[in-house]
Formats: structure tokens, C-alpha cells, sequence
């Protein structure tokens, strides 16, 4: 009988959000006991015009990211979007991503959570979630200085807003060079929330203006969504 018990997905739980509410959703994450949390500075994006009237070049955000069972993420989607307010204008983003794997020390920690925890896991489709697959996370990842120029093309194919984070590249000194990478080793991962059926359209742009042809050295590449709050 056990074998035949469907195997337990797991789905990677970001949400992008301002210091505030990013506190606010820290402060849950960390009173549902989840194992699996880390928190990144980065910045949001506007139109230029929004930017002259208000004066400033950027918009400080926060993601969060963390590692749960589907049922358990598809809870606390509802809670951050109840709790957050998150179909109030300008306050975040929360989504998942499916994962193909996990070590064996996370898989336990990420059963221990849902077994655990007192949130209702209530399957049951909610208005405010999305259909499956009808977003996708287009992730652009570009020399230091570029984002601004990836999300004109984006803009240009139809996409609304996006968020950017600083990085560096890591890896053999040889690599780069070898496939045309570039040497530098500041990078920008700008990520963008792209209806499905409009993804190709912003990673073609994309890649045209900001691709490895161009002084930006970018790399496109999309993840499936599997449920969105905030949209």
C-alpha cells in the first residue's frame, strides 16, 4: 500500500516584497518553523517616467526565498497574500517554482514543516491563485550596469516590472573566456514575472539588445511558475 502512495512534491517559495513587508513574512516564515530561509537585497523597477515624478533611481525590495512540500506552499501563498495584503498596489510579489530534486537531509527537514505545522494545507483551488503555468519567471543575468537597458527591451515585448539583484560570477578563470562569457565578475540577475504565452517575445528581445553579442554578455533563461499571489 505504502507504494503506492503518491511521492510528496516540493516547490521553492520566493516572495519579492518591501523591507516592511519582507520583515512582516520573515517573522511567518520563521514561526511556521520553515528549515529553509534566506533573504537578499535588491532592487525593484519602474518605467522612467514613474522615476522623474518621484525623484529616485530605483526601489529598495527584498527577496525572500524558502523550501517547502506543494501543500504546504500553496498555504502559505494564501497566508502572505491575506496577511500582506498582497493585491494592494505596489506591495509584492510571492511565487513558486517546482523542484526536481533535494538532498535527503532538506527532504526530511521539509517533511518535519508540513507535518508539523498548524496552517491549513487545503488543496483547494483559490481565487486568487493563478492557473498553473500561466506565468513564468524570465531571468536575465548581465554585466553589472545593465539592467536598466534589459528592461527596456523587456518593456519594449510587453513586460511589466522586474526586480534586479547584484552578484558576482564564481568559477575557473578559463571559462569565461573560452565560451565568450566576458571577464567581468560583477553580474546583475534581473527577474521578471512574464505571462507564459509572452515569454518568448521578452527573452527574444532580450537577447537582442542585452544578448552575448552586445557589451552586456547576457544570458536569458525562464523557470516554470507554478502558483503567483500579488499579480
Amino acid at each position: 500500500m505504502e507504494q503506492n502512495k503518491k511521492p510528496t512534491s516540493y516547490r521553492m517559495l520566493i516572495l519579492i516584497a518591501t523591507h516592511k513587508l519582507a520583515d512582516r513574512a520573515a517573522d511567518m516564515f520563521q514561526k511556521s518553523a520553515l528549515p529553509i530561509q534566506y533573504r537578499f537585497n535588491a532592487e525593484g523597477t519602474a518605467s522612467s517616467e514613474i522615476m522623474d515624478t518621484l525623484g529616485f533611481g530605483s526601489i529598495d525590495k527584498c527577496v525572500l526565498v524558502s523550501t517547502v512540500p506543494r501543500a504546504f506552499g500553496n498555504a502559505m501563498l494564501k497566508r502572505l497574500h491575506n496577511e500582506l495584503r498582497l493585491d494592494a498596489v505596489n506591495s509584492g510579489i510571492a511565487f513558486t517554482i517546482p523542484l526536481t530534486g533535494t538532498s535527503n537531509h532538506m527532504l526530511r527537514m521539509m517533511n518535519h514543516t508540513a507535518e508539523e505545522s498548524s496552517i491549513n494545507t487545503d488543496n483547494r483551488k483559490d481565487a486568487n491563485t493563478m492557473a498553473e503555468n500561466s506565468y513564468a519567471l524570465v531571468t536575465a543575468i548581465v554585466n553589472r550596469g545593465f539592467s536598466g537597458e534589459v528592461m527596456n527591451a523587456a518593456r519594449a515585448a510587453g513586460a511589466g516590472g522586474g526586480t534586479v539583484m547584484h552578484s558576482r560570477s564564481i568559477g575557473s578563470e578559463d571559462a569565461p573566456g573560452l565560451w565568450g562569457l566576458g571577464v567581468q565578475e560583477e553580474k546583475e540577475f534581473v527577474l521578471i514575472l512574464a505571462e507564459t504565452e509572452n515569454k518568448v517575445n521578452i527573452m527574444r528581445s532580450i537577447s537582442e539588445s542585452c544578448g552575448m553579442h552586445s557589451a552586456a554578455k547576457g544570458l536569458v533563461l525562464s523557470l516554470p511558475i507554478d502558483s503567483v499571489m500579488g499579480i
